[in-house]
């Protein structure tokens, strides 16, 4: 997103910032400063840099038609070993964006690593994330860039193609990078939050006859369908799963792939939508102040005590917090037949708890030009 990260930047420092240069060499351009609190040692494990202009990007020759888009050193900010690369394009049937990053560490880049192969369609260009993609400098787990060394900076390319002269339009790049190795510490609650309920359509996961592990489509299409109704955008409204058929990745089976959700939800005129690391539940409490549901990325299993061991990945929407600040919780893996509400109430530190596994992993889906929370530690 050059929204978010980027955001209070203009042109020129937005070049130096991707360069890697310190963007207060530019005068006349603002930028925000970091809050000087103990806290602050937090906002070193994550960092979201978002690009909406492409024009500093080299254009090295494609085949097949192809355009190719290079892009220069862009700091991360931080020392990172993880990356989650999003995007955001308006593509019509029939055409395809590759993306793939190289890490660079100390003035050296890896190779190029194929972050996805993605389509709106998944017919003509299967949908995809890529298997087997391990060396000495790192590996692909499904859509994250897992570095066996610290980082300081990455480089992307991006491919776009398709039939019948048709391309995609990018519109937006996101890079979530990650320090996995910083140890994070709760700040205060944002009590703002608490006691708020923001209404989101309740679905379910279940019921389907095809369904499995259809909790981020679930999710998706819960936030999908608020924004659907707020913006008269009745094409946003779409069942789970249709939203689960868009979002499919071929190698890895399943519904799950952060990046292709997010694309998905961001293909819609004027929607923008990635992925991103928060510090703290504090940061998810902003955006419910600000009126903006969030989908985490938790463990079922840690969310309410006496369940099973379930080590998988599970998506939930949080609509909000109860006056004592406990998390309100659209939960897809709720059981209808049985009964079961969608709406859940969870306690603050199960959420946390959960949450961590997936080193606070959250997708961000609103309308562009929405006003979002203060972002004092760049995470969107």
């Amino acid at each position: 997103m050059l929204p978010r990260f980027l955001k209070t930047f203009c042109s020129a420092s937005r070049l130096l910032l991707l360069l890697g240069l310190p963007a207060g060499l530019v005068a006349g351009c603002k930028t925000d400063a970091l809050p000087n609190t103990a806290a602050y040692t937090t906002s070193q494990f994550s960092r979201f840099v978002g690009v909406e202009y492409f024009d500093n990007f080299a254009h090295p020759a494609g085949h097949r038609g192809e355009a190719v888009l290079l892009s220069p050193a862009i700091a991360a900010g931080i020392t990172w070993n993880e990356l989650i690369v999003s995007w955001n394009a308006e593509a019509p049937a029939g055409t395809y964006v590759k993306l793939e990053a190289a890490a660079i560490a100390d003035g050296k880049p890896t190779k190029f690593y194929t972050m996805g192969l993605w389509s709106p369609d998944n017919r003509i260009f299967p949908r995809t994330s890529v298997r087997g993609q391990k060396d000495a400098d790192g590996k692909v787990d499904t859509d994250t860039l897992v570095l066996t060394k610290m980082a300081t900076a990455a480089q992307i390319r991006i491919t776009l193609g398709g039939t019948n002269g048709l391309m995609p339009s990018l519109k937006f790049l996101g890079l979530s990078f990650a320090n996995t190795q910083t140890l994070l510490t709760n700040r205060p609650p944002n009590r703002a939050a608490w006691g708020k309920i923001i209404p989101t359509p309740a679905h379910s996961q279940h019921g389907y006859p095809h369904e499995s592990g259809w909790c981020s489509p679930t999710s998706l299409s819960m936030v999908l369908s608020r924004w659907a109704g707020i913006l008269h955008r009745p094409e946003m409204d779409l069942t789970v799963p249709v939203v689960a058929g868009t979002v499919y990745d071929n190698s890895f089976a399943g519904t799950g792939n952060w990046p292709f959700n997010t694309a998905f939800a961001g293909s819609f005129p004027g929607m923008r939508a990635y992925t991103t690391r928060f510090d703290d539940l504090r940061e998810v409490e902003d955006w419910i102040a600000a009126g903006i549901p969030v989908i985490l990325s938790a463990r079922w299993d840690y969310l309410k005590d006496g369940r099973p061991y379930d080590p998988n990945g599970h998506l939930i929407v949080c609509t909000g917090f109860t006056p004592d600040g406990d998390v309100v919780i659209n939960d897809p893996a709720t059981r209808l037949d049985r009964g079961e509400k969608v709406q859940h109430i969870y306690k603050r530190a199960n959420v946390i708890r959960s949450w961590g596994k997936s080193h606070n992993a959250v997708y961000l889906v609103f309308p562009e030009g929405t006003p979002l929370p203060a972002d004092p530690y760049r995470h969107w």
